[in-house]
Formats: C-alpha cells, sequence, structure tokens
C-alpha cells in the first residue's frame, strides 16, 4: 500500500494487526494479535444497546533516529479505567494496556508515519460489554480491543485559525457521563456538528449544560484561552472530559512559556479578555481558534488568518516533545521497543 504521508487525512486506513482481549468469569484472558478487523458479538450486546462502552486515543510519533514514541499512555490508561468504572465494566489494568499499545504499534510499525512527515499513528483502545443480554444491567462478557492507523490532521489546515459557533445542543448533562469517554457523548454531536458544517464552521462550541453561559468544550476537543495578562485559560466542569494535551499544555504553559495556568469559568460574554484561543486534544492537538459565532455576534481573537505567537509557540513544545526534539517532562514519554 503506498501512502502520501505529507497529505494524509483523519480517516480509517485498515493496517495488517490489531489486539483482541476477552473478559469473562471475573478475568481478561491474555488476549492476541489478530488481522480480522471486524469484531464478531451478540446481537444482545450491552454495548449495542445500552451504550456500555468507552474508548480511548493516542498517538504514536516516529523520531528523528527513526525510534517511536508515545505520549503519556498511562494517562489515556487511567482515563479509560475512570470511564469503565462510569459504566460498571470492568478495569483494564495497566500494564496490559500499555503491553497492548506496544504490541499493536511494534506490529504496525510500517504505517508509522516519517519524521518530519507531520503525520502520526493514531491508535484507538476500544472496551465494550458483550454476550447474551436483553435488560439493562451490565454485560457478562466485555471486549477490549486496540487498533491503529496513519492520520494526518483532525481539523483540515493544520495549524491554521477556523470558526467555530455556539450551539444550542447540549453535548452532556450536569452530572452526567460528560467526563467520560464514552460513545453517547459522541453520538450526542453528531447533529450539532453537521450543523455547524453546514454554515462552513469547523465545529460547535458547546456551553455548559445547566446555566448555557460558559464554553465548555469545543466539538470533541477542549478550549483554551490566552489573557493579555499572560493567562493560560481552560474551562473547569464536571461534564467536561479531562483531556490529557490540555493538561499537558497546562504544564507546559507554565514550565516553558511562563504563563500563569488557571482552570476556571469562561464566561461566553467575557471573550474579551482572550488574545489568543485555542482548541486542544489528541487528534485536533493544537487548533486555533480565529472566531466565534454566537448568535448574530462574531468574535474574532487573534486573526482569522494568522495563529498567535502564544498558540504557536506552545504548539511547537508540545510537538517538539512529542516526536523526541525536545526533552520531555519525567515520565511523558514512552519508548516502543521495536527489536
Amino acid at each position: 500500500m503506498t501512502i502520501d504521508w505529507s497529505n494524509l487525512g483523519f480517516s480509517y486506513i485498515k493496517t495488517p494487526w490489531r489486539f483482541l482481549a476477552t473478559w469473562k468469569d471475573g478475568s481478561w484472558n491474555e488476549g492476541e494479535l489478530t488481522e480480522d478487523n471486524y469484531l464478531h458479538i451478540h446481537e444482545g450486546s450491552t454495548a449495542l444497546h445500552y451504550g456500555q462502552q468507552c474508548f480511548e486515543g493516542l498517538k504514536a510519533y516516529r523520531r528523528k533516529d527513526g525510534g517511536i514514541n508515545l505520549f503519556r499512555p498511562d494517562e489515556n490508561s487511567k482515563r479509560m479505567n475512570r470511564s469503565a468504572y462510569r459504566l460498571r465494566m470492568p478495569e483494564v489494568p495497566e500494564n496490559f494496556f500499555l503491553d497492548a499499545v506496544k504490541q499493536v504499534v511494534k506490529a504496525n510499525q510500517e504505517y508509522v508515519p516519517p519524521y518530519g512527515s507531520g503525520a502520526t499513528l493514531y491508535i484507538r483502545p476500544l472496551l465494550i460489554g458483550v454476550g447474551e443480554n436483553i435488560g439493562v444491567s451490565p454485560a457478562p462478557e466485555y471486549i477490549f480491543t486496540v487498533f491503529c492507523m496513519p492520520v494526518g490532521p483532525y481539523f483540515k489546515g493544520g495549524l491554521t485559525p477556523t470558526n467555530f459557533i455556539v450551539s444550542d445542543y447540549d453535548r452532556a448533562a450536569p452530572n452526567g457521563t460528560g467526563a467520560a469517554k464514552v460513545g453517547g457523548n459522541y453520538a450526542a454531536s453528531l447533529l450539532p456538528g453537521y450543523e455547524a458544517h453546514q454554515r462552513k464552521f469547523s465545529d460547535c462550541i458547546y456551553l455548559d449544560p445547566e446555566t448555557h453561559t460558559k464554553i465548555e468544550e469545543v466539538g470533541s476537543a477542549n478550549f483554551f484561552g490566552i489573557t493579555a495578562d499572560n493567562e493560560f485559560v481552560t474551562p473547569k466542569s464536571p461534564s467536561i472530559l479531562p483531556s490529557i494535551t490540555k493538561y499537558s499544555l497546562l504544564h507546559l504553559a507554565q514550565h516553558s512559556l511562563g504563563l500563569t495556568p488557571v482552570e476556571g469559568d469562561v464566561y461566553l460574554n467575557e471573550l474579551d479578555r482572550f488574545v489568543e484561543a485555542g482548541a486542544c486534544g489528541t487528534a485536533a492537538v493544537i487548533s486555533p481558534i480565529g472566531g466565534i459565532q454566537n448568535g448574530e455576534d462574531f468574535h474574532v481573537f487573534y486573526s482569522e488568518t494568522e495563529v498567535g505567537p502564544q498558540t504557536k509557540a506552545l504548539y511547537d513544545q508540545l510537538t517538539g516533545i512529542q516526536f523526541g526534539d525536545i526533552a520531555a517532562p519525567t515520565g511523558w514519554i514512552f519508548d516502543v521497543p521495536l527489536g
């Protein structure tokens, strides 16, 4: 298969190998690599009827020396287990999770894009409830699988400002599953996302479901804003997915750029305090926000065409760490043995 590494989109590409393990009678089997990219499950599986499933997203990065980095995969493991707990699914032990991810990357190493291409290998761990079931109760069996594919930027244009629109829909309910990475949250975003795209916006801005006065998320990514007095601000709410990228940027903003990190309320009527803004996440990395449409009002941050200097510096710092060009904080980078 010939791949144009520099022109990849964010779409499914079949790679040769994926990992599959099953949970039954209280324990996981050892799992194995398989070439079958279809899951064979019972028609009564809770994942199909009641949404008992969660997933993760992380990436592998080709270094200049040809090696491969994983970025904070232990945090993905912890987050998956928090999601699993919320949906009454069994924990996937961290070492088991990490070993499965490394097996999949190693087995598909020729699909890890070359250094300098700007592309990465996107890795999708998935945990679903399966087996004979029809009542609203936890499944009798579970599947844990990990597959991967090479990808380019999530938002077209990469590090180029794009515009977003405030949605009238809620992404998640107060005290609901917003902080868990479960499929239902994303299903709820399909219609508002479609309507945003129809109006030529990159995606929606979701407000807090209780008061509809504060920004919570940007499509499937987290929001950040940088103030004139050098604060790096991200929303804080129990219904926001705790983004690994966001918490990494909070650390880098403080320790690399000297900004003051703040997790707090981001009121829609106070956007003037931000001189730069962006969306961040594993898939998006950093996507600068040019402007936000809110009803008849359109608010522009730094520029609709140019990336702000602090946003660019954060992007360079983060991606430099991920690709192994900049020394990482302790514990952030995991090497994939290619042996």
